[in-house]
């Protein structure tokens, strides 16, 4: 394994801890709409909280799936055939979302909105409970057929849905909501605010109690704690840490502590993953056939090239993210007000 692999195995990691971190708190206020909120005047507050950043978030992910494609075109070609599907509805789900934004603000009767904002909501929850399936499921054995150098994963349902994919899904959907709802604390005044922060300290619980029931099943169903024992358990005790952070912002009613929590928190999951998948990118249920990054990269050509552009590129696209969240920081008033 060559110095420029690792790097791109590090960097596809950050790039999905980023869209995790930045697309969570998008998704969980999508969800906020109709869990949080209680009229059109609320929903529509919550909806200008993301108005400025929901589209750039989801770069995140394009960029990810890029950057994949690019330095790791096998572990692509593998992965998004094997779970093609489920990659399908994660697609019509970011779609729909996308263009409930529009259709909602340019809606002319009241029905029409409501139909919109519930597309949102939708939107808001398909994505990140199917890409916690997927991202579960490839932690797990996979019936992987090596055919000449091309690794062809051909994954049953049961490989997709079973007890830890369903699980991994609700976590990440729970965990998408609660940074979402920290993320309203941060950016709204009025009574969504509070509101927020006591649904906040109350999920904390059911928080606790999936973490538990997640770290077990890891456990049992991959070997995860056999292979990489002492990161992999440190990893899962800085999950449940940031877990308790986020429930003692919720409680002492420090915003910005609630967020670090719960970004810390979807931000550890994947790094949890990728630390168990390594030296692999997707695991054999036969060892042999297993993808490993020092077969599964591009050529040193390409990933010399792909250095160089990045290193041009990331601090511009990283100085627009921060100019855009300074520009938009303002807290959003309820309608009403």
């Amino acid at each position: 394994m060559s110095g420029l692999q690792l790097l791109w195995f590090l960097l596809l990691a950050v790039l999905f801890i980023g869209f995790f971190f930045l697309e969570g708190f998008d998704f969980g206020v999508g969800m906020a709409t109709r869990v949080l909120a209680r009229d059109e005047n609320e929903r529509t507050q919550l909806v200008a909280t993301i108005g400025p950043h929901w589209d750039g978030n989801e770069v995140w992910l394009i960029t990810a799936g890029g950057a994949m494609f690019a330095s790791y075109p096998l572990w692509y070609a593998s992965l998004f055939s094997g779970f093609y599907i489920l990659f399908f509805l994660v697609l019509v789900g970011l779609i729909v979302r996308g263009v409930s934004f529009e259709f909602a603000a340019h809606a002319e009767t009241p029905r029409g909105r409501n139909i919109w904002r519930w597309a949102l909501f939708v939107g808001s929850v398909v994505p990140p409970f199917l890409l916690g399936m997927i991202f579960t499921a490839i932690m797990q054995p996979l019936p992987i057929a090596n055919d000449n150098g091309a690794y062809n994963v051909y994954a049953t349902f049961g490989d997709q849905v079973n007890l830890l994919t369903v699980v991994g899904g609700v976590a990440v959907t729970l965990l998408c909501l609660m940074h979402g709802l920290n993320f309203i604390r941060l950016k709204t005044t009025g009574p969504l605010r509070d509101r927020a922060r006591r649904l906040n300290a109350k999920l904390a619980w059911v928080l606790y109690a999936g973490e538990a029931v997640f770290a077990v099943l890891v456990f049992v169903f991959t070997d995860f704690f056999q292979k990489r024992p002492v990161s992999t358990s440190l990893i899962v005790i800085l999950i449940v840490c940031a877990a308790v952070v986020m429930h003692v912002g919720a409680l002492q009613n420090k915003e910005l502590l609630s967020f670090i929590g719960s970004g810390l928190s979807l931000s550890l999951v994947v790094g949890l993953i990728f630390n168990g998948l390594f030296p692999r990118v997707l695991i054999g249920v036969d060892p042999a056939n297993s993808l490993l990054i020092k077969n599964a990269s591009a050529s040193p050509l390409t990933l010399s090239i792909m250095t160089g552009v990045t290193c041009v590129l990331l601090p511009i696209a990283l100085a627009y993210f921060i100019w855009a969240y300074v520009v938009f920081h303002k807290r959003i008033a309820p309608l009403n007000s």
